[in-house]
């Protein structure tokens, strides 16, 4: 009996592949015999990534993408399908933050930049990957990244968190016009998850008290991401679509997160 859980075969692309969140996917797929393309805008990076995996047997191979560039996303689409022969998983992992500010100081530049990478470019890649699908005459999944910031705003990040929340309503509004074409598109929205930066030694204060705003008491861990998506792209989950999977560690307190430098009252 096949297993409903397996994504086996299943060629996927990983945006934002080379670290944290993108590459835990790339490993945990890879090593359940999915072919992977991971794409990102930094070599060494992809290389690291690609690399480890190779040795550990996975089948991986690796593009330069800059994915605000809808010409770019056209290509990486291309590539996969002339490297692996198809296409099954799209992966739109890749996003960026925005230098911490109040609402009324972003640039337009800084809006454009954060609102082209965090939403347009999961667009950009997603209609690459549907024409791709209905070329194929397979279906697929697609599969987006959001951030609890564009759920529940965040203070200090605005662009950021109107665009994250932009990719949520984006996966509900494809997976209504794409189910006839037997497309599923779904969203994973991680909470606090353990990554280069805030698992320093250095961080340690802020990883403790941010870890007290979760009712499950810790940050998750990358691998946490990467086995709600191999469930979303099997089979066990053909009959969910357009839904947003909170990977938060529980409703956390809100109140807790709030940087006060950012908020009005405190600007004199």
């Amino acid at each position: 009996m096949k297993d409903p859980f397996s994504v086996e075969g299943k060629v996927t692309i990983i945006t934002g592949g080379g670290s944290g969140i993108g590459a835990a996917m790339a490993r945990e797929f890879t090593r359940r015999g999915a072919p992977v393309l991971i794409a990102g805008r930094t070599l060494e990076k992809l290389e690291r990534t690609r690399d480890a995996i190779r040795k550990d047997g996975g089948r991986i191979e690796l593009k330069i993408c800059d994915i605000a560039d809808a010409a770019a996303c056209d290509a990486l689409i291309a590539e996969t399908v002339r490297v692996f022969g198809r296409l099954d998983v799209m992966i739109n992992n890749a996003g960026g933050g925005v230098p911490r500010a109040n609402a009324a100081e972003y640039t337009p530049e800084q809006w454009h930049a954060v609102v082209a990478t965090n939403l347009y470019g999961a667009a950009y890649c997603s209609k690459a990957a549907v024409l791709q699908f209905v070329k194929q005459k397979s279906g697929g999944v697609i599969i987006n990244v959001s951030s609890t910031a564009g759920m529940y705003g965040q203070t200090g990040v605005s662009p950021y968190a109107a665009a994250k929340a932009g990719l949520i309503n984006y996966t509900m509004s494809t997976a209504m016009e794409w189910a006839p074409l037997g497309i599923r598109v779904n969203c994973l929205t991680p909470g606090p998850i353990l990554n280069e930066r805030n698992s320093d030694p250095s961080a340690q204060t802020y990883r403790e008290m941010i870890s007290k705003t979760r009712p499950l008491g810790r940050f998750g861990l990358a691998e946490e991401m990467a086995w709600p998506a191999i469930f979303l792209a099997s089979d066990a989950s053909g009959y969910i679509t357009g839904v947003n999977i909170p990977v938060e560690g529980g409703p956390g307190d809100r109140v807790n997160l709030l940087d006060p430098l950012t908020l009005y009252a405190t600007r004199g």
